[in-house]
């Protein structure tokens, strides 16, 4: 009778220290209720035996473990500290309840920690956690881009982490970044590698989520690519993520000439119309890729091609048209976008691998063949040889001195060197059936230029995300 009397005690330790602690959450709350029903079963199972005396003093012990444990749970989580990867690149959690393992580094606020240095400066290396989002879970992936659907087996590609040089990033928090982004709308803006970025972040936002069903694209469309505006909805956040097609910023339209051809131009004095759906939403992220406009340059279709006011130039060099449309834009975001509402992202050029460089990604003119050679098929490892990467590509110091010369402040995402390592992570020949046939033939068209998701695009998302989160943490202090 004694020990059954000190087991009640126990118990009830036991349950007020658990309720005490994790009396805000409804999942802890659900596990009390089991732990209760658990021991009265227990106890409704038990008789008069001695085995019963012994059980039960085991049980008590247990219990009163179990409780002294409970008891410094509340000092634990009212703590600030944040936990982060450490130089290893091992585990990380945050103090906010997600669990760790090992060799965790403690450094205080997460922004203190990344914002003194390069985060796009660093290496790939190994990490056990795997990608942000299970391969074939999210069902609003490309075709295109999901690899996983499309017969890729290899997985190494999804066991890297990004580790900048000097510092640390926290691990991408999806509910996290959802409460920064609650009420707010992002859109991206730009071409189909922001299209693969977009894809991404919803998808790893989606997988925070207990019920998914409370995502959905407001058209209700589940492929990407026809239209120039989709816009994802998280109902329970109030938050939007939107992609708006616009492949050059600057504006495309089609005219006829003398003999009634409509043919494609490229006005690099005029933002693309549909910039009016978009200036004054809270995050902006713009890219423009200036493969197409090389691939423009290596066609006849370059001639007679670009267009300011009513002057058409019979031949204009790419690099100048590329500086024209880039100050265009640039003009445009400082005198449309408040920044003290919106802030404004550009992520930078998306290395691709061909294995000739002749080969770009491109449509070339209505009978042309997309990307008709090269190839990336048989990568499964990153370049880890640096002198094997490509030269710093000369339009992003284009890009660089145009940004440096805005009024409006804007955070380039510079991911050119952290995706020319990555020559494993393009789709290649894992596109959709229609596309290719099964196995590999000297005529298939292949991809090395977009990313499998989930895959390398999910790292520029997570640095999305520590750039928030730093800002966040500023804003607060």
């Amino acid at each position: 009778m004694d020990s059954f009397k000190n087991l009640m005690n126990h118990l009830t330790t036991f349950l007020r220290n658990l309720s005490s602690s994790w009396s805000k959450s409804r999942t802890h709350s659900t596990i009390i209720l089991l732990v209760t029903i658990a021991l009265i079963f227990f106890f409704s199972a038990s008789d008069t035996s001695p085995t019963t005396t012994t059980n039960t003093t085991n049980l008590t012990s247990g219990l009163h473990s179990a409780a002294t444990f409970i008891s410094s749970l509340p000092s634990m989580l009212s703590s600030n500290t944040h936990l982060v990867y450490n130089s290893s690149g091992t585990c990380s959690v945050t103090a906010k309840g997600q669990e760790c393992h090992q060799n965790v580094t403690e450094t205080g606020e997460v922004g203190n920690d990344i914002s003194s240095c390069d985060i796009f400066d660093g290496q790939w290396i190994a990490d056990g956690f795997g990608p942000l989002y299970l391969p074939g879970s999210c069902p609003f992936i490309d075709d295109s881009f999901n690899c996983f659907n499309n017969g890729r087996t290899d997985s190494g590609y999804l066991k890297l982490r990004w580790k900048p040089h000097g510092c640390h990033i926290p691990r991408f928090d999806g509910l996290k970044m959802l409460e920064m982004l609650r009420g707010k709308r992002v859109v991206f803006v730009g071409d189909s590698l922001n299209r693969n970025m977009w894809e991404s972040l919803v998808c790893a936002l989606r997988a925070s989520l207990y019920n998914k069903s409370r995502v959905f694209e407001a058209s209700g469309r589940r492929q990407f690519r026809t239209q120039g505006f989709y816009s994802f909805r998280f109902k329970d956040y109030r938050c939007s993520i939107d992609f708006i097609k616009s492949p050059f910023l600057v504006q495309e339209w089609k005219i006829a000439d003398k003999a009634g051809t409509r043919r494609e131009m490229l006005r690099l004095d005029m933002i693309q119309g549909s910039s009016r759906k978009y200036h004054d939403a809270d995050i902006i992220i713009f890219n423009t890729e200036v493969k197409q406009l090389i691939c423009w340059e290596m066609s006849f279709f370059s001639n007679n091609y670009f267009q300011e006011g009513n002057h058409v130039y019979t031949r204009l060099e790419v690099a100048d048209a590329y500086t024209r449309a880039l100050k265009t834009w640039a003009q445009w975001v400082d005198s449309h976008v408040n920044p003290r509402r919106t802030r404004v992202f550009f992520r930078g050029y998306s290395a691709s691998h061909f294995n000739d460089w002749r080969f770009c990604f491109c449509d070339i003119g209505r009978g042309g063949q997309w990307q008709s050679g090269g190839n990336c098929d048989g990568e499964t490892e990153p370049i880890t040889n640096e002198t094997h990467l490509a030269p710093y590509p000369w339009m992003m110091s284009i890009l660089e001195s145009v940004i440096a010369e805005m009024k409006t402040p804007v955070f380039y995402l510079n991911v050119t060197r952290m995706t020319d390592y990555r020559k494993d992570g393009h789709p290649s020949i894992f596109r959709p059936a229609k596309a290719h046939n099964t196995g590999r033939n000297p005529g298939m068209i292949q991809d090395c230029s977009h990313w499998c998701l989930p895959g390398v695009p999910d790292t520029w998302n997570e640095l999305l995300f520590a750039t928030l989160l730093t800002s966040h943490h500023s804003s607060i202090n």
